[in-house]
């Protein structure tokens, strides 16, 4: 190898020194019912995120690291199937504003095969439809996005706004008339075959992190292998 040295660092402490924090909302006088999160075993949930108070988590939900879902202000929340919420997004909602979708009322409703990118904020009262994009760092408040719209990096839905059905919300852009979203082009076919392969690969995520992580998860947010579990109850 020449002057050339390999270091190999051994863990320190479990392999998965990580944990996520899920947990029900601290009552208080605009929301004095605390709920405990609703997730379907399907999910992975990644490092240092944290999910709280009435949120439905549906199957094969990928969340990435550092995301942020607290339903302690405006609740409920929902998420389709097959949606995945990456690396860095917030999930929160004003307190008494709401939208009423499938006969029931909703601080922030997201669809199935949702794609919500890097460093997005979705702020309640919204709904996002299935089958849409949202980009990095882009903004939806108080406004409705039908399905298969496309809104990219930068952008800002707002001020109670409904964007028609494959919408596309151009960078930057800011959506807050209605005039403005019903003149937005319909989202291109490559953008379309962009969000969908989105989709694909997130959900592939979602499987291998399970994998990687071990397939006993505990309570706490800690995932280990069959066999270290097995090996702690023993010292029990």
């Amino acid at each position: 190898m020449g002057k050339y040295k390999i270091i190999r660092y051994n863990p320190v402490g479990p392999t998965n020194v990580y944990s996520y924090f899920v947990t029900s909302n601290p009552p208080t006088s605009f929301n004095p019912i605390s709920t405990y999160p609703t997730i379907d075993e399907t999910a992975f949930i990644g490092p240092f995120s944290s999910i709280i108070g009435d949120v439905r988590i549906n199957k094969e939900v990928f969340i990435g690291c550092n995301v942020t879902i607290r339903a302690d202000e405006g609740t409920p929340f929902y998420i389709g199937n097959k949606t995945n919420i990456q690396d860095g997004v917030i999930l929160h909602g004003l307190k008494n504003i709401k939208f009423t979708i499938n006969n029931k009322q909703h601080s922030i409703y997201i669809g199935n095969e949702v794609s919500i990118a890097h460093g997005a904020l979705i702020h309640g009262p919204c709904i996002v439809g299935s089958n849409t994009f949202v980009g990095f760092n882009a903004i939806v408040f108080n406004s409705i996005v039908e399905d298969g719209c496309y809104i990219d990096l930068g952008a800002i839905v707002t001020n109670g706004v409904r964007i028609p059905v494959k919408s596309y919300v151009p960078v930057g852009a800011v959506i807050d008339t209605q005039e403005k979203a019903n003149a937005l082009n319909k989202v291109s076919e490559a953008d379309e075959d962009f969000a969908k392969n989105v989709v694909k690969s997130n959900m592939e995520l979602s499987q291998a992190y399970s994998l990687k992580f071990g397939d006993i998860r505990c309570s706490c947010g800690l995932c280990c292998d069959r066999s270290t579990f097995n090996n702690l109850l023993k010292d029990v």
